[in-house]
């Protein structure tokens, strides 16, 4: 989709919930990975991985340069107090090679970066660093999931500008980033150098109202819960806490090991579906903290000990996400450590 540019494949979140270490593996082919933090650089570095790593927030107190500089990782530099600290530290700091540095500018987010009429200022102070590596220019769109926003061509242009003030000012060109996920699909000229993709690497829209498949990905993760008990209850009974559901006809409830301390949301509205052999099947009453309830009146054949889909293969994250007020991103990243792993070899 983006044949001209590089790929920085964004691994945050531990992998947006898919783990860290499992989608570095599989990633082996990205020109780079996109971390939080130093110490998730760190866990990329302790698989033997050698591709460029870049933390995104940068460095944050005395010391980290050095840190990054042991592990090779690359920072991104977004404010006037990290450019002190990085002229403070760097000529005390041991480079086994030139350090590689990303300069984030604000061109409409409204997040992180340096203003655009400090280019001139940035470009030249870390220019003049001894030693430094490849310097590269970012920004981040704040809402290229939205084709027809204007917002977007704004930040762009003036993204163009900051790039044309630092060559001038340096006399040199500048590789830039400004492409997420979402600009990968809908804003083609975005695409630069390089690409910054999230979500879709895990087969999660990054368009607001698609599901992955819209665009022709598949969802890396789908999350299983198995039925550890049915029971038969009479009309007008009420299910779980408050009784926040109640039946209207004699009903099969359905128990799923699954909870909110397992990342499937308390705020699933009643009505939304899980997947039980292929078929759609209401949650019924509030979701627990470890056990979800669902409606299998309309399946009398499931028995205890089989499985059910709470999102992936057939039921995308993102209408799941949709029945939680939230978005398909907040739910993968938000798997727990109790939730066990088992990775597919297809």
């Amino acid at each position: 989709m983006a044949p001209g540019s590089r790929v920085m494949a964004v691994v945050k979140a531990d992998g947006y919930g898919h783990g860290l270490e499992r989608v570095a593996r599989t990633l082996g082919d990205a020109d780079a990975f996109g971390v939080a933090s130093i110490a998730d650089g760190e866990r990329i570095r302790n698989l033997g991985s050698a591709q460029r790593v870049v933390v995104l927030s940068g460095i944050d107190a005395p010391g980290d340069l050095s840190r990054m500089a042991a592990l090779s990782l690359e920072p991104v530099i977004h404010h006037l107090s990290q450019l002190e600290l990085l002229a403070a530290e760097w000529p005390a700091v041991d480079f086994p090679s030139p350090m590689p540095v990303w300069l984030k500018f604000d061109t409409g987010m409204h997040r992180l970066g340096f203003a655009s009429g400090q280019s001139p200022h940035v470009v030249t102070r870390v220019s003049a660093l001894p030693g430094i590596g490849q310097i590269q220019l970012m920004t981040h769109l704040a809402n290229s999931d939205v084709a027809a926003d204007p917002l977007t061509g704004v930040q762009m242009r003036r993204f163009d500008e900051v790039r044309a003030i630092a060559r001038t000012r340096a006399k040199a060109a500048f590789p830039a980033s400004l492409a997420n996920s979402a600009a990968v699909l809908t804003f083609a000229e975005s695409h630069c150098d390089w690409v910054r993709t999230g979500g879709l690497l895990y087969g999660i829209s990054a368009i607001a109202g698609n599901h992955g498949a819209d665009s022709g990905f598949e969802p890396a993760m789908t999350l299983t819960a198995r039925l550890i008990a049915i029971n038969a209850i009479d009309a007008g009974e009420g299910v779980g806490y408050g009784h926040a559901w109640r039946s209207e006809r004699p009903t099969r409830v359905g128990v799923l090991a699954v909870g909110y301390a397992d990342g499937y949301p308390r705020s699933i509205r009643p009505g939304a579906s899980v997947l039980v052999r292929g078929a759609r099947v209401p949650v019924i009453g509030r979701v627990s903290m470890d056990l979800t309830t669902i409606d299998l009146t309309d399946l009398p054949e499931v028995e205890v000990g089989e499985d059910a889909v709470l999102w992936g293969r057939g039921l995308p994250v993102e209408e799941v996400a949709s029945s939680a007020a939230t978005i398909g991103y907040e739910l993968v990243c938000g798997m727990t450590r109790r939730v066990e792993f088992i990775e597919d070899p297809g």
